[in-house]
């Protein structure tokens, strides 16, 4: 019998399996998707290649390509972009690491409090979290992004608007910033040429500003996979849950299996309470069927398959709120056309920011060529002066919104680094409405009944369209005042990347899976730690940071009320010795042998 078996590698089970390993536990790390590694060999900078849903190395699907891509029914219009494999959706993501804004807590009692989304609010305080939040962003590290052209000009657009200059880490105001990123400073040569021969480890070190973040981070060249530059689970976690035993005195490696997708979750009943007991997961190169037991089993296989595992494994659902409360940061997208370059491809792919709290937020984003088109063709209005289903709607930026067409698509994408791209990050409201269920319309796969993914797109609560509608007017004033002569609000439909509150923790058992330690309120044993136990959007910020901390934090709970364990918070050996061993056990190679 495993100590702990963790049902997903992506943005959260590696978290819980690193600490868990330091700690002498045997700790099992199952994963649905492939495990590349050797990226620098597996990838490339073809954007189709990486991005395609359908077949691309990122795609939520198996690890042989020639085989479909797994379905999850989308009655509305959506795009669900998850990624299976180690890493999961952190694979392409930007980096992105802001703390949630302490209104998403209780405790909260700043003269905003009643802007935020109180029905549903953390069941501990921000300042609880703070702790988790240090050690996590150490351990990426989390760091001040790396600067360029489009974060100059876009922090500029920002200050004319009167915002205030964030330099702390906790947002307590309106006001700009740099991202906090979980991406390697340039050092060496890297940042100083497009040489590609002087980019090679140990010359260069950190981000090269390459501009390919959405591809997964190969860079530099020859490094270390524990030193490649975006900090991706991949590139971080997993490396130190891999070889926990010759870092950490008395710790044990984890166990990590690739190509298995976890079909069931199998109980007992134990003094009138139902326990989890074992993990049933079918081998996707062989089909076999493999069952193995623990003392503890985390789900962190996302929003969407952790409702869905719920089900199919014939779990317990009192108050019906297993899947519901499944939010997306209500994404819109303003792009400006200006008369000077803006380096939009070059560096980091989001490294400015700006917050609003108990509304949401504004970051850059720069984008490759073909994702750039994508950007300026995702629309939910309809076709900018053609059509406008209903939805077109008029601001400050030029005309109605929509997607681009004709000469004005081609007249944007003319020059890619003349464009200056701003994201809308809505706080959304927790809604029941938005949810996971099983498909009734589509037959099951070979993991049983497929999920369906439900979006009242037009129905949102008037808080979250408030937001909105605010944001994307305060991200085409920031594009006026930096400098850009044309402005152009896309309104896309749902883009589910920002994901959360599927299986939220909560103060009431009414409209809660988890309890205020991530395990299970109807299944003992049973902890979730991905951004599905999130308890709400987190004021609007990117959600990876708070999901890391919170998953940390999980971690504890569990060690120290099944294994007998001690909080671990402010440990008292210094964490730069520890960092100092972890490198040193990535760099002698033992990644490898370690992994299996």
């Amino acid at each position: 019998m495993r100590d702990v078996i963790i049902i997903g590698a992506g943005g959260g089970g590696p978290v819980v399996a690193k600490e868990l390993a330091a700690r002498g536990l045997d700790v099992l790390l199952l994963e649905a998707g492939p495990y590349y590694e050797n990226p620098e060999h597996e990838w490339t900078r073809l954007v189709n290649d990486a991005n395609n849903v359908l077949d691309g190395y990122f795609r939520f699907g198996p690890a042989d390509r020639s085989k479909p891509a797994w379905l999850r029914e989308t009655p509305q219009n959506s795009l669900i972009w998850q990624l299976a494999g180690v890493g999961g959706t952190t694979q392409h993501y930007y980096g992105n690491n802001p703390r949630a804004e302490p209104g998403a807590f209780i405790g909260y009692e700043g003269s905003d409090k009643s802007e935020y989304d109180t029905a549903h609010l953390f069941p501990f305080s921000y300042r609880e979290l703070i702790p988790y939040y240090e050690w996590t962003e150490f351990t990426l590290p989390v760091q001040t992004a790396a600067m360029g052209t489009k974060e100059e000009i876009w922090l500029r657009g920002a200050e004319k608007l009167g915002l205030h200059h964030q330099t702390s880490k906790d947002t307590t105001q309106p006001s700009y910033r740099p991202q906090e990123n979980a991406i390697l400073q340039p050092q060496g040569t890297a940042g100083r040429t497009t040489d590609p021969s002087l980019l090679k480890f140990p010359q260069a070190q950190g981000c090269t500003l390459c501009g390919h973040c959405f591809e997964g981070c190969f860079e530099p060249q020859c490094a270390p996979r524990n030193l490649k530059a975006k900090r991706s689970t991949d590139n971080s976690y997993v490396p130190m849950a891999l070889t926990a035993d010759k870092w950490m005195p008395g710790g044990k490696a984890v166990t990590l299996i690739p190509d298995a997708f976890v079909t069931r979750i199998n109980t007992a009943t134990e003094g009138g309470e139902i326990v989890a007991r074992s993990v049933s997961w079918r081998v996707g190169a062989t089909g076999e069927r493999v069952t193995e037991e623990a003392k503890v089993i985390v789900m962190a296989g996302g929003c969407t398959e952790d409702p869905r595992l719920w089900f199919n494994s014939d779990l317990p659902n009192p108050n019906g709120w297993v899947g519901r409360g499944y939010t997306d940061h209500f994404f819109d997208w303003v792009v400006g056309i200006f008369p000077f370059d803006t380096g939009n491809v070059k560096g980091p792919g989001s490294s400015a920011r700006a917050d609003y709290p108990g509304y949401g937020g504004l970051e850059n984003v720069g984008l490759p060529p073909a994702l750039e088109a994508f950007s300026l063709t995702f629309s939910d209005a309809g076709i900018r002066g053609s059509y406008g289903n209903g939805l077109a709607r008029t601001g400050a930026w030029d005309g109605d919104s929509g997607r681009l067409l004709g000469a004005e698509l081609r007249e944007a994408l003319t020059d890619v680094n003349r464009i200056l791209n701003t994201l809308v990050i809505t706080d959304d409201d927790v809604e029941a409405q938005n949810r996971v269920t099983l498909s009734a319309a589509f037959p099951s796969d070979e993991h049983g009944p497929i999920p369906k993914v439900t979006f009242k797109q037009r129905k949102r609560s008037a808080r979250t369209r408030r937001n909105r509608e605010f944001l994307a007017h305060q991200a085409a004033e920031l594009q006026r005042a930096a400098g850009a002569t044309k402005v152009f609000r896309l309104d896309w439909p749902p883009l589910i990347l920002h994901v959360q509150s599927s299986m939220r923790m909560g103060l009431s058992e009414d409209d809660s899976v988890l309890d205020s330690n991530g395990e299970a309120r109807w299944v003992k044993h049973l902890y979730i730690a991905d951004n599905a136990a999130l308890a709400n959007g987190i004021g609007g910020p990117n959600p990876t940071l708070t999901s890391q901390a919170l998953a940390t934090r999980t971690a504890e709970k569990i060690f120290a009320t099944y294994f007998g364990g001690d909080p671990w918070v402010g440990r008292e050996e210094p964490v730069s010795s520890i960092d100092d061993r972890v490198t040193a056990a990535v760099v002698e190679g033992s990644i490898s042998s370690a992994s299996r």
